[in-house]
């Protein structure tokens, strides 16, 4: 843990699910662009190995980049942190930049599935009557 270390308690429809999210503030979107995709690369790899949930990782166009991890239990969570300062020293020795992470419980948890709103159909057609199915 560090200075911007922090856990929220909020439970909400009594399903928690856990994150470690960085900030990063670059002097311009292409160290931004540079940086997302080391630490895609980086954390891509680790998927497994921490059992992360989900990972968004968000470039902003005045430099910013945002890297939420998703957890589902504090566990795992705690297991990646003990081992995640060395991904922050190998991106610190790389870059510089302003930087904020902290540790957290979602409050508000929302993704649509992704479906398809219509059903296409290709060849010959049999349209069934109802009442006689």
């Amino acid at each position: 843990p560090n200075q911007w270390s922090t856990i929220c308690l909020i439970n909400w429809k009594r399903y928690k699910m856990y994150a470690k999210i960085y900030q990063y503030k670059f002097s311009n979107v292409n160290e931004a662009k540079v940086a997302a995709a080391f630490c895609s690369d980086y954390l891509g790899g680790k998927i497994a190995e921490y059992k992360f949930q989900a990972i968004n990782v968000a470039i902003g166009k005045g430099g910013d980049l945002s890297i939420l991890i998703k957890f589902e239990d504090i566990n795992k969570l705690k297991k990646y942190e003990e081992k995640a300062q060395s991904f922050i020293n190998e991106l610190k020795g790389s870059f510089v930049f302003k930087e904020n992470h902290f540790a957290g419980v979602f409050v508000l948890n929302y993704e649509a599935e992704a479906s398809a709103s219509e059903l296409k159909i290709s060849g010959p057609v049999k349209v069934l009557d109802e009442s006689n199915a």
